[in-house]
């Protein structure tokens, strides 16, 4: 991997793509739709819970939000260890032992009495959980490639954004039955499905084993070369930052419309729910309409474009009084601000990945890494004023996405190339992928 080498659509050999049969590659993309959705259904499921924890362990909102932070550092330190642990011993081995971790320690979560034992837990909850997520990348990235591999990212972003939309619902009417416990025996319960999942219905995808991962100086020098790669790290900040506007708005939303507005515990999971179908509509658009006429760059461009509009408008009421504003201008901006990822996160996956051929499993690992601990420092600057304002919220969503936009202009630099229509020319900047379009065209 060499700086400003533009990535090829290269599609898989003809029997390599159609070897396994339809029922089973159903099944296959089952199991990795419910590891793309542990993620938010271990955060968003939790969410209307975070009132509810504060008061019954008797701490601070700051505290609680720290449960959060614990999970999101997991998930990103895990992914630095299972990633190049995944390119040397293969995918399935490692997914199979980081779910059972995981569903013991979602299982200990809800035995705890202190917010002390409960960071720890969220903490082995995320390392273990993020076997999940860093290997259906990585299984992706080792079946398709250029825009196949967007448009499966986006079909896993239905996936994962069903599970954003439905878990703050279900997980508001857990709350109605029982008390937080329940929401992580449900995650528990869970868990234990994909582990037996994976280990009937996922086969060994990676190609073989990587050099990069039978040494800690192959790993370094995976590493190295990755960071090297100007149009890699643009993409792998770029997306990062996204998520971290999108994870503040998580993190404070359920004070927003509870503290701020008064609304209850259902009505918030309803409306969150609302925002997340923007990203669920988004996301399908991009996989089905918008790479298939423009480039991945132009997507990418525009959804960071609408991620800086939304912020600034929630930046705006903030500043004048939120709660003077009225909650439908404000949901209306988290819409749109959710919407947008759904065109960001899997132009900005793909892009990273293009060029990530034997060591697909450590690119993936640090794509994750950086989002997750992007979003954990976010996490409690969101809440660091109290529970009756969303001015920190507002202003961490608006630096971020401004950061990321000046990230892809300035270090992906695709501008040049969005001057000329994507039909007129061939791929021209460093990580610009043209969608595909022949008759052997991957179909999702």
């Amino acid at each position: 991997m060499t700086e400003g080498r533009v990535p090829e659509i290269r599609m898989l050999p003809e029997p390599e793509r159609h070897a396994i049969p339809q029922g089973k590659r159903r099944r296959i993309v089952v199991v990795l739709g419910g590891l793309a959705a542990l993620p938010p259904l271990s955060m968003d499921m939790y969410i209307p819970a975070l009132p509810e924890v504060s008061r019954a362990l008797s701490t601070p909102a700051s505290s609680v939000q720290l449960t959060l932070s614990a999970c999101v550092v997991g998930l990103a330190v895990g992914q630095l260890l299972v990633g190049p642990l995944s390119d040397r011993w293969g995918r399935r081995r490692p997914l199979i032992i980081g779910m059972l971790v995981f569903t013991l320690a979602t299982a200990a979560c809800a035995m705890t009495n202190s917010i002390e034992t409960l960071v720890a837990w969220r903490l082995i909850q995320g390392l273990a959980g993020s076997s999940g997520i860093v290997l259906s990348r990585a299984i992706v990235c080792d079946l398709f490639e250029g825009a196949a591999m967007a448009r499966f990212f986006s079909a896993l972003m239905l996936a994962s954004g069903a599970a954003t939309i439905g878990a703050p619902v279900l997980g508001g009417q857990i709350l109605r039955g029982t008390d937080w416990r329940g929401i992580f025996i449900a995650l528990a319960v869970l868990g234990l499905l994909l582990t037996l999942g994976v280990w009937k219905w996922l086969r060994e995808t990676s190609p073989g084993k990587s050099a990069s991962g039978r040494s800690n100086s192959g790993w370094f020098r995976t590493t190295g070369e990755l960071l090297s790669n100007r149009s890699y790290v643009g993409y792998v900040l770029t997306n990062g930052l996204a998520f971290s506007a999108l994870f503040a708005c998580v993190a404070a939303s359920s004070f927003v419309y509870q503290e701020i507005f008064g609304a209850s515990a259902q009505t918030y999971s309803l409306m969150f729910g609302i925002s997340s179908l923007g990203l669920v509509a988004a996301g399908q658009l991009n996989g089905r309409v918008l790479i298939r006429r423009w480039s991945l760059d132009r997507v990418l461009l525009a959804g960071i474009v609408a991620a800086l509009l939304s912020s600034a408008a929630l930046f705006g009421m903030a500043m004048y009084g939120i709660e003077a504003m009225g909650l439908v201008p404000t949901a209306c901006a988290m819409v749109l601000l959710m919407a947008s990822m759904g065109l960001i996160f899997p132009n900005a996956n793909a892009l990273a990945l293009a060029d990530s051929a034997g060591h697909a499993g450590s690119a993936s690992a640090l794509l994750g890494s950086a989002q997750y601990l992007l979003g954990a420092i976010v996490s409690p600057i969101v809440g660091i004023a109290g529970e009756d304002t969303a001015l920190p919220m507002a202003v961490v969503q608006l630096t971020v996405s401004a950061a990321a936009l000046l990230t892809l202009i300035c270090v992906c630099r695709p501008c040049s190339a969005l001057l000329r229509r994507d039909g007129d020319r061939p791929p021209s900047g460093p990580g610009e992928v043209r969608p595909a379009t022949g008759p052997n065209h991957e179909r999702l």
